[in-house]
């Protein structure tokens, strides 16, 4: 259902025999900017909105669409320019006293205090919020129960994964019982098993509260699981309804074509580069096409074969609806050409193997008497596209920072562009480019002088370092935040500009950290595309991500558990050995998922 911008109601199922329920939020007529230095951006536009009590609604948009200032807009952290926010009545502005007894907010960055102990969290958290000592201990322990805490209740903050932090966050702030709930993109960098108990935790907490919530994500599984949706973009409200309803205007839409492993990956690129192609995914052993109308998959048969009707699914409805936005404004949050798939090599379709470019052999790495990376070997050809999956904590981000150079192996030996990283790893590193998982460049300086830097710092100088500067501002769509501080700049514009500055010395290896970490699938697909762009070039690129649909892109896979290799090898591979774990679907993270709860209980 696309509703009219303006006075969108988000219900689940209204009922319209009990009357109208409860708005437990509402937006009337709400505008927001912001000036940064001689610029002023308009983040909410006119918005008017109203959530209904007792629902879960899920928040969408590009980056820098207006979610997190909407958000706090809610929470009355933020005041708007003009127009009014209420919650269950009150005024965000006038009565903000009456607000904060009402939500719990938890933003991207929840504010635990990392040397304290959990438990020292939870007892803080509980004299902040006002929760009587005769309710804690009680409250203590469901809520640890729902986020398998337990056990880990002496341990120190800042020595929990990042999966962990993100549920003590949200326990944390659940402490109170909120009659309304935001979370600003609580699953973000989160592993699919952390991500899965995170939603247990919240779809309980409603269930026994009859609390509402409204939840930003980058994860359209999600957004279809909740009982409404919002989507956001340019500060302006696209569409409001029901996920059902979305999806079902999608129908007739939606084809998969089995493929073959030898061709899967050139039949991909042709797919997408075709006249009325919305979208192209390798779902698994198929390909998932999106097209404008049955002209565009009659036309498609004669170069994926026959076709077969498929069910939609919401994120085909939320790429038609954005795609088609994006094409029309020239917006800057995606190239016009974002909804297609990404090019994909055909490294993978080669006769002949690859030079090895990444070798590593029984790494071990150790921090006193924890040992994060044990004994893991892999090998990575030139050109190939190389994804290293894992929950929080296995080991990934260790294992990456020894290839780059910037740990020793405690143990074993790791080689990159033929050089060994303890014998030459200032060579190694010259033939590097690294993103990593955290924005690692200089807040404070304007995205022009990051750019500067960097190209400098990497030898650049005289005519060729403004060629790559100037190719830099180009490809990564730069020009609208040059001038701003790269701190305050959207989500996207910091993940392109870290792109921008991890290859501005054209490395011939490339390692990306969750290059698309946050980022929403028409960004996502940007990404891709450009890293299959330069795999076809010659670079290796190693990459991590949590969204595992991402890895059907990869020509190899290695999964860690626990800083060993639980499995490795082809996507079709992973598949496999998921199914023989007990995977109960077929999507990489069904295998996923069953391959570390097996590795896990081994």
């Amino acid at each position: 259902m696309v509703s009219p911008p303006a006075a969108n109601r988000v219900d689940a199922a209204p009922d319209s025999a009990a009357g109208a329920p409860e708005p437990a939020l509402s937006l009337d007529a709400v505008t927001r900017t912001f000036t940064v230095g001689k610029q002023t951006a308009t983040a909410l536009d006119a918005v008017s909105l109203t959530v209904t009590a007792g629902t879960i609604v899920a928040l969408i948009g590009p980056d820098g669409a207006g979610k997190t200032t909407l958000m706090r807009l809610a929470s009355g952290l933020l005041h708007p320019d003009t127009g009014v926010v209420r919650v269950f009545g009150a005024d965000t502005v006038t009565q903000a006293a009456a607000v904060r007894a009402a939500i719990g907010y938890m933003p991207q960055r929840f504010g635990l205090y990392e040397d304290l102990t959990v438990q020292e969290n939870l007892d803080l958290y509980a004299d902040l919020q006002g929760v009587r000592r005769v309710e804690r201990r009680e409250r203590f322990e469901r809520l640890l129960a729902m986020g398998g805490l337990a056990p880990f209740t002496d341990r120190l903050a800042g020595r929990l994964s990042g999966g962990m932090k993100q549920k003590l966050g949200l326990v944390c702030t659940l402490l109170r019982k909120p009659k309304l709930l935001l979370l600003d993109e609580p699953t973000v960098g989160v592993d699919p098993v952390s991500r899965r108990d995170l939603w247990t935790i919240i779809t309980t907490a409603r269930a026994e509260s009859g609390m509402t919530v409204l939840m930003s994500t980058a994860y359209l599984d999600e957004a279809a699981r909740c009982d409404a949706f919002v989507t956001l973009d340019e500060g302006k409200v696209l569409a409001t309804g029901q996920p059902e309803d979305f999806t079902k205007a999608m129908s007739g839409r939606v084809f998969t074509a089995a493929t073959e492993p030898a061709t899967r990956k050139a039949t991909l690129r042709r797919v997408a580069a075709a006249p009325g192609v919305v979208d192209a995914l390798l779902k698994g052993s198929v390909l998932r096409v999106v097209v404008q109308d049955s002209e565009a998959a009659h036309n498609l048969e004669a170069i994926a074969g026959a076709l077969k009707p498929a069910p939609p699914a919401f994120e085909d409805a939320f790429i038609n609806l954005l795609g088609a936005s994006h094409k029309t404004q020239n917006s800057t949050h995606a190239r016009p050409e974002a909804p297609a798939a990404p090019p994909v090599p055909a490294n993978a379709e080669n006769a002949q193997p690859a030079k090895e470019e990444i070798r590593v052999e029984e790494v071990t790495r150790s921090f006193g008497a924890f040992t994060a990376v044990d004994k893991v070997s892999f090998s990575v050809g030139r050109g190939q596209v190389f994804g290293l999956l894992g929950a929080n904590g296995a080991g990934k981000t260790t294992t990456f920072r020894m290839l780059c150079g910037l740990l020793p192996p405690t143990a074993g030996s790791l080689s990159v562009a033929g050089l060994d990283m303890r014998r030459a790893p200032a060579d190694a590193r010259a033939r590097i480019g690294y993103m990593s998982q955290g924005f690692a460049l200089y807040r404070e300086l304007s995205v022009q002088r990051n750019l500067h830097f960097f190209a400098g710092a990497y030898g650049l100088r005289g005519k060729r370092l403004r060629q790559r500067i100037d190719w830099a501002i180009d490809e990564f769509d730069l020009a609208p935040v040059l001038r701003m501080r790269a701190g305050t700049v959207p989500l996207g514009f910091k993940q392109r500009l870290a792109f921008a500055c991890a290859l501005m010395h054209e490395p011939s290896v490339l390692f990306l950290d969750e290059p698309t970490s946050g980022v929403d699938p028409l960004g996502r697909r940007v990404v891709w595309r450009r890293i299959a762009n330069l795999s076809a070039t010659g670079v290796t690129v190693l990459v991590t991500t949590h969204f595992m649909e991402e890895a059907e892109y990869c020509d190899r896979v290695v999964i860690m558990v626990a800083g060993t290799v639980a499995a490795q090898g082809s996507p079709d591979e992973i598949r496999a050995d998921g199914a023989r774990a007990g995977a109960t679907g077929e999507t990489m993270e069904d295998a996923f998922l069953a391959i570390v709860t097996k590795k896990e209980k081994d």
